[in-house]
C-alpha cells in the first residue's frame, strides 16, 4: 500500500465535497434540482461535458458525488453511480449491460425481487437467465451459452447466508470473456472487496448496513470506469438516481460503518454459537462458524462474518411461525442491517412469490428464520430468542 493510500475507516470520514464560502466542517445539504451557469458558453460547454460540473440533480449532485466517492475508495473501484434503492441499482445495471437475446448466469440463491426480474420481466425482453447451484461451482462452465453476458452472484447470499468463492468465479469469467457482477450488500465494503477478487462491478443496497438505522433507501454500483459510464448514461435518461438528502444521510452513516459493523459481527457470532447449541434449532448458517460449509472461503474473502444468521427451528413451518409470534423485543420486519435486531421468515415474506422448486434449490426451507443481528446488548438478543424458542 502506498503512503498516500488511506485506510478504509479514514476514507469513509475524510472524503468530502469541496467546502463552500462558509468553510463548514461538515458537508451541508445541497437540496437543489438544478444548477446555474455563468453564460451561454458555460452552459454549452458544461452540457457537452467539456467541463466537469453538476448540471442537474438527476445526473449528479454534490451530496451524491461525495457518497459515491467514499464507496469507490472503500471498494477500490474506478467509478460509481448511486441509485434511489438497491433494486434500482440491480435493475439499472442489468438493463445497461444486457441486450435482447442475451443470457445471464446467476447463483441460485438471490434476493426475491432479483429473482422476479429474471423470471417475470427479462423473458419478455428476450433475456434468459439460468441458475447454478451455490454448492456446485464446477457445474458453471457447462451452463455457459454463446450468448452469456455475465455471471451474477450474491456472497454471502440472501437469505441462506451461503458463501461463493469469488476467485473461482473470476477465473471462469476470464476464461470465457464474461463480466463478473457481485452483490456485496451483506458484507459491506468494510468486510469484503469483490474487486480484489476479480469482480468487474459491485452492487450494494445502501438501505442496509450502509445506512444502518433503517432511515433511507439507496443503492450503488461501482467498478470499472467504462462500465459505469454506460450505467450513468442509461440512468441519466431513465431517472433512478439517488436523492441528495438520502446521499447526505448515507455519507454520514459511512463515517461509522467500520465501528458499527465490528459490533454487529461480534454480536452475530455470539448468537450463532448459542443457536448452534440449542436443542430446538435444526441447523445454523453463519460464515464464521466452523460448521459453515464454506468457512475457509469466508475466512479468505471476509474480514468478519457479517450480521446475518440463517437457522431452522425444529418442527418446520408451524414451529417457525410460533417462534416468530413469540418474539418480544426483536423486530419482525423484512429489512436488515439495522441497529435493531430483525427477525424474518423468508418463505412467507421476501421469497413468498418465488417458486417452491427455486426455494428448495436455494436452501430456503419453510422453517428457515433469518436474523439480522443488531447493536443491542448481545445478552438481551439471546434472551429474546431463547424465550421465543422455549415458547
Amino acid at each position: 500500500m502506498s503512503k498516500n493510500k488511506k485506510k478504509i475507516e479514514t476514507e469513509a470520514i475524510r472524503i468530502q465535497s469541496e467546502r463552500s464560502q462558509f468553510s463548514e466542517h461538515s458537508t451541508p445539504l445541497y437540496l437543489t434540482s438544478g444548477f446555474v451557469f455563468d453564460d451561454a458558453e458555460d452552459m454549452r460547454a458544461s452540457f457537452a461535458e467539456e467541463k466537469q460540473r453538476d448540471l442537474y440533480s438527476r445526473y449528479s449532485n454534490p451530496n451524491v458525488s461525495e457518497f459515491v466517492d467514499k464507496v469507490c475508495a472503500m471498494e477500490g473501484a474506478e467509478a460509481g453511480f448511486a441509485f434511489a434503492s438497491g433494486m434500482a441499482a440491480v435493475f439499472s445495471t442489468f438493463a445497461t449491460l444486457l441486450d435482447a437475446g442475451d443470457h445471464v448466469l446467476s447463483c441460485s440463491s438471490v434476493f426475491g425481487a432479483t429473482h422476479g426480474l429474471f423470471t417475470k420481466y427479462f423473458p419478455k425482453w428476450n433475456i434468459e437467465c439460468s441458475y447454478f447451484n451455490i454448492n456446485e461451482v464446477d457445474s458453471i462452465e457447462g451452463l455457459i451459452q454463446p450468448n452469456t453476458k455475465f455471471i451474477y452472484a450474491e456472497t454471502p447470499t440472501n437469505p441462506g447466508v451461503d458463501v461463493l468463492d469469488m476467485d473461482a468465479l473470476s477465473a471462469i469469467c476470464k476464461k470465457h470473456n464474461l463480466l463478473l457482477v457481485i452483490d456485496n450488500c451483506f458484507a459491506t465494503p468494510y468486510l469484503q472487496n469483490p474487486i480484489k477478487h476479480g469482480a468487474d462491478l459491485v452492487i450494494h443496497s445502501a438501505t442496509k448496513l450502509m445506512d444502518g438505522q433503517g432511515r433511507v433507501l439507496g443503492g450503488i454500483t461501482v467498478g470499472k470506469k467504462e462500465l459505469i459510464r454506460e450505467i450513468y448514461l442509461f440512468s441519466r435518461l431513465t431517472g433512478p438516481s439517488m436523492s441528495p438528502f438520502n446521499a447526505w444521510v448515507l455519507s454520514k452513516s459511512l463515517e461509522t460503518l467500520a465501528l458499527r459493523v465490528e459490533k454487529h459481527c461480534e454480536n452475530a457470532l455470539k448468537l450463532a454459537i448459542y443457536l448452534e447449541a440449542h436443542p430446538k434449532v435444526k441447523w445454523v448458517k453463519y460464515p464464521f462458524l466452523k460448521s459453515h460449509p464454506k468457512y475457509e472461503i469466508a475466512k479468505k474473502q471476509m474480514r468478519l462474518g457479517g450480521n446475518i444468521i440463517a437457522f431452522e427451528v425444529e418442527g418446520g413451518l408451524d414451529s417457525g411461525r410460533a417462534f416468530l409470534n413469540a418474539i418480544k423485543m426483536c423486530s419482525l420486519s423484512a429489512n436488515l442491517g439495522d441497529t435493531r435486531t430483525i427477525v424474518t421468515h423468508p418463505a412467507s415474506t421476501t421469497h413468498a412469490k418465488v417458486e417452491q422448486d427455486v426455494k428448495v434449490a436455494a436452501g430456503i426451507t419453510d422453517g428457515m428464520v433469518r436474523v439480522s443481528v443488531g447493536l443491542e446488548h448481545v445478552d438481551d438478543i439471546i434472551e429474546d430468542l431463547e424465550q421465543a424458542l422455549e415458547n
